[in-house]
């Protein structure tokens, strides 16, 4: 029996799970229409923010090491301990991030004056003027990314992801 040809009116997921349903109707195939369209929705939004990021010579790493001193407040720096915490990766990757900052003159790093073992890393004032270009950008972007939603829409999502996200990080 030939292929049905596929509707125009079905999404990329609702496709597959039609073609999973007929294949096996014997599997729940509906919780794929929120897991699956999330994460194309997220491959679409990741392509998006990173392409912000590249615009300012920046990747996903070194903009959250940058935005995480920002984040800090004047004098803008943070241990290496506090910036692994505040960005979810481990020291030795904040380390590489941090060197490859500093070769570009975008962070400094400093003996702490509590603790001479340790280093304090701090941005400098070009540091500076590149995170908040950058993060203006991010969020107009961001403001953009959501503008097919209306605020209702919006709110909705933001405290269903809240909910939910805290089911893993709770």
């Amino acid at each position: 029996m030939p292929e049905d040809p596929p509707r125009p009116d079905l999404d990329h997921v609702a496709r597959i799970q039609k073609e999973w349903a007929r294949e096996r109707p014997d599997v729940d195939v509906r919780p794929q229409g929120v897991i699956g369209r999330l994460h194309r929705v997220g491959m679409h939004l990741t392509d998006s923010i990173l392409e912000v990021y590249a615009k300012h010579g920046l990747g996903e790493g070194e903009f959250d090491v940058l935005a995480a001193l920002r984040r800090a407040g004047h004098p803008y720096e943070r241990v290496p301990g506090e910036l692994a915490a505040h960005t979810m990766v481990t020291t030795g990757a904040i380390s590489k991030r941090v060197d490859r900052l500093e070769r570009a003159g975008l962070v400094a790093r400093r003996v702490d004056e509590n603790d001479s073992r340790s280093r304090v890393v701090a941005l400098t004032e070009k540091g500076r003027a590149l995170i908040d270009a950058a993060f203006t950008e991010h969020m107009e972007n961001e403001k953009e990314l959501l503008d097919g939603l209306t605020e209702q829409q919006t709110a909705q999502l933001e405290e269903l992801l809240t909910t939910w996200l805290a089911r893993f990080e709770g």
